[in-house]
């Protein structure tokens, strides 16, 4: 019977397991697609493409690899469920052919100093096991060797019943490497007390200074009656009692104007509103105040290795865990070489694994007490393949979100041999892609558009490369497109001076910056770009930073809130129809009381997906009934809400809705290219370079001289390139310096002048390597930089 099944399963017949080669999506509707339909081939490099907004990331993460998780998370138990995110189905007909899939987004790693690039990635837990195996002195477990895990001595009584026997025990001890001082963090933070509050005033005078302590508001009468502090008093008046109780007086419960409320300092109550919270999810006054106030210095007692005296003070050779997680990765990768001990002679290897992919993928530059927080888009992507570049896992789905993001042309060929790698082992690879030169390596493109936001939603065009180039779509037209190096420059219109920078691996540069040009900063990955530009020439007086950190929102943050649209249009609105502006906010009085303004009604169901439904009283449109019946220009607030920028700029532009204020943030979101957005669109929808674009039109309103923009490129598709080309140019011709930190070489060909650093990354980088205008640099090819635009604009 055996060898019948054998002859069998050797006959030209296709056997029944082999016809899976396609994963088919019929119907698709997340978000903005329009019933999509595509047939993607398995074990083959797909490449997903269209302008920003289009519905890529629609269809790949929100439809393709949610349905993946979703299924992968049913298989597990009701009481397993409990603990995992919950997913809703997505929006579509049919999902066929579906494999496990990974995904490796750009969401950025967490925030919190303690998230570090070794923690995000096992290797501090096993450097942590080996010093706790080696290291002279002994000084415990592994545990305190971990900046996370504090020292704990308790004592006392637990009493556990079982049956009718009662079990006690008495201590409980745990070494923990956290520094006392910092608690793990490596940095102190100190509140600069006049920033709170003018002491030459009382607090009926108004003393108190911080963003939402105005006269009439709760946080005021918190202070005035809470009987602690007289307010008609001035501040420099209190006794030492009297100023301690109103900033430092721990949380006491008391009935404050008949209400039970908790009663604290000013200080820590600071602390835990706003100094606890992601300063980027601020509204940008409460992010102003927060940066004016609070100082962070490196903690005294650790020197900023977050480490406490024991961990510090135990060695292999003379390298301690700090110096270990200090180090450069491709040195400590050459140290732990170095090290031959059979008792931990798996652990070395899983670490010289580890910290040899590190350096494949261009990640050696990096040391292990890094951030995590600190990494660009680029390279928290890069750090979560890792994990997944030495698996032996085929026929998995991997899912990438522009990859190249924040690579030089020299790092992008590396990038792509490593995709091909994961193909080439029999995986399906996804990839959400710009880039000409990672679409080229295609099996399969599929490009979606054929416009943006409610004009995409399509698939413009499906097959090889070669038929994109062919094709009438806005990526194929645009597949080919070089810029070319100006003829004339424009002529600065004064320096910029930078002497002795030393941020990070920079080598004391000294550097002059012209002004009133376009100015690139270049370089490979790691050569120093952003430590030179963010580190020499800080925001603040008259300099505008937009960097790539990222937006967060909630589902109620949109456009209009975040660029501060809202406040004109709630105004004109109350102006016109005699009532207060907090009446047109969804989140304060004007909200439907069924869903709280939200529009939407979740029913919670443990661990199955939630339900969300539109509300039925406001029929989703988040505002009580009443607030409708106000209108301006024959259109009440939701119907304003509902308009793209485009439409919303012409309505706030003439007529009884004529509204200046608005109009000028509408003409910014605009101009760089978010027109197709609608103002009430929940942020948590809008695509990375989205969210990026709307905090460069936000910070197109600051007031500065000099503009400094990291890779504003990042999530713009060929045809906006040009867009923003054209943003940057009416920048630099109304006066403006505009210095950016870019790897796209369209923009690298326009710039007046360029500076490049290198020539490596880490520590064989942090010097200047070119400066000069971008024909020169063409003509000289002298650095690596210079060999990729010469080759780009075909000189």
């Amino acid at each position: 019977m055996s060898r019948a099944t054998r002859t069998d399963a050797g006959s030209p017949e296709q056997h029944g397991a082999d016809g899976h080669d396609l994963i088919r999506v019929l119907g698709a509707r997340e978000n903005n697609l329009k019933d999509v339909s595509v047939e993607i081939p398995k074990r083959r490099l797909t490449v997903f493409t269209g302008v920003s907004g289009s519905g890529k990331s629609s269809l790949v993460f929100n439809t393709i690899a949610a349905e993946s998780q979703r299924l992968i998370n049913e298989t597990y138990s009701a009481f397993v469920q409990g603990f995992m995110p919950t997913l809703a189905r997505p929006e579509v007909d049919v999902l066929e052919g579906l494999t496990t899939a990974i995904i490796v987004d750009q969401q950025r790693m967490g925030a919190d100093p303690r998230s570090t690039v070794g923690t995000a990635t096992d290797a501090n837990a096993m450097l942590r096991i080996l010093f706790s195996r080696l290291g002279k002195p002994h000084i415990g477990p592994p545990s305190a060797y971990a900046f996370n895990v504090p020292s704990v001595r308790a004592s006392g009584a637990i009493t556990v019943e079982r049956g009718n026997r009662k079990a006690v025990k008495a201590t409980f001890n745990r070494t923990g490497g956290m520094c006392p001082r910092c608690e793990g963090r490596g940095s102190v933070s100190d509140i600069d007390l006049t920033q709170l509050y003018d002491d030459s005033k009382s607090l009926n005078e108004g003393a108190i200074t911080i963003p939402g302590y105005g006269s009439d508001g709760w946080n005021m009468r918190l202070y005035k009656e809470s009987g602690f502090v007289d307010p008609d008093k001035p501040i420099s008046e209190y006794t030492k009692r009297e100023l301690h109780d109103f900033l430092h007086h721990e949380a006491t419960r008391m009935k404050i104007a008949g209400i039970n409320m908790t009663y604290e300092g000013l200080v820590p109550r600071v602390q835990k509103s706003m100094l606890s919270k992601d300063k980027e999810a601020m509204q940008p006054h409460i992010r102003a105040f927060v940066d004016r106030a609070v100082a962070f210095t490196t903690c005294p007692e650790c020197d900023g290795t977050r480490l406490g005296e024991g961990a510090r003070s135990s060695k292999i050779g003379r390298i301690s865990i700090a110096d270990a997680c200090a180090m450069q990765i491709s040195d400590l990768a050459d140290w732990v070489r170095g090290l031959t001990e059979p008792s931990v002679a798996p652990l070395l290897t899983a670490l010289r694994q580890t910290l040899d992919s590190f350096v494949e993928i261009g990640l050696g530059y990096l040391a292990l007490d890094r951030p995590a927080g600190t990494l660009s888009g680029g390279e928290a992507q890069r750090v979560k393949m890792i994990r997944h570049l030495g698996s032996s896992l085929t026929d998995v789905t991997y899912v990438f979100d522009e990859p190249t993001a924040g690579l030089h042309p020299h790092d992008i060929q590396r990038m792509n041999d490593l995709l091909l790698r994961l193909r080439d082992k029999g995986n399906t690879v996804l990839v959400v892609e710009h880039k000409p030169e990672t679409i080229a390596i295609a099996d399969h493109v599929v490009d979606l558009g054929p416009g943006a936001g409610t004009a995409g939603g399509s698939v413009c065009f499906e097959g090889t490369v070669e038929g994109l180039r062919k094709g009438d779509t806005a990526t194929g037209r645009h597949f080919d497109d070089r810029a070319s190096v100006k003829d004339t420059p424009r002529a600065p219109t004064g320096t910029l001076e930078i002497r002795g920078a030393s941020a990070n691996n920079l080598r004391d540069v000294d550097v002059d910056v012209p002004l009133g040009v376009l100015v690139v900063v270049t370089g490979v990955a790691g050569s120093g770009k952003s430590s030179l530009v963010h580190g020499s020439i800080p925001a603040g007086e008259g300099v505008v930073s937009v960097d790539q950190g990222p937006i967060r929102g909630s589902r109620r943050s949109n456009p209009a809130t975040y660029t501060g649209l809202l406040d004109p249009i709630r105004k004109a609105f109350a102006k016109v129809n005699g009532v207060k502006p907090a009446m047109f906010s969804a989140n304060s009085e004007g909200a439907c009381p069924t869903c709280n303004g939200a529009g939407v009604v979740y029913t919670d169901l443990a661990m199955m997906a939630g339900v969300a439904s539109p509300c039925e009283d406001c029929d989703g449109k988040r505002y009580q009934a009443s607030v409708l019946e106000h209108r301006l220009g024959g259109r009440d607030i939701s119907e304003v809400l509902a308009m793209s920028v485009d439409e919303a700029g012409e309505f706030f532009g003439e007529g009884e809705a004529a509204t200046p204020a608005a109009r000028r943030v509408l003409t910014r979101l605009a101009d760089v290219g978010l027109g197709y957005l609608t103002l009430g669109q929940p942020l948590t929808t809008l695509s990375g370079g989205e969210r990026q674009r709307l905090k460069l039109a936000t910070h197109m309103a600051d007031k500065g001289g000099v503009y400094v923009l990291d890779e504003p490129t990042t999530g713009l598709h060929l045809a906006d390139v040009e867009q923003l080309l054209a943003l940057l140019d009416r920048l630099v011709d109304s006066g403006k310096s505009v210095v950016v930190v870019e790897h796209h070489q369209a923009v690298m060909a326009h710039a007046d002048w360029i500076i490049d650093l290198g020539p490596g990354a880490g520590h064989d980088g942090g010097r200047v390597v070119f400066e000069g205008t971008p024909a020169d640099l063409v003509a000289s090819r002298a650095t690596l930089t210079g060999e990729h635009l010469a080759a780009y604009v075909g000189a």
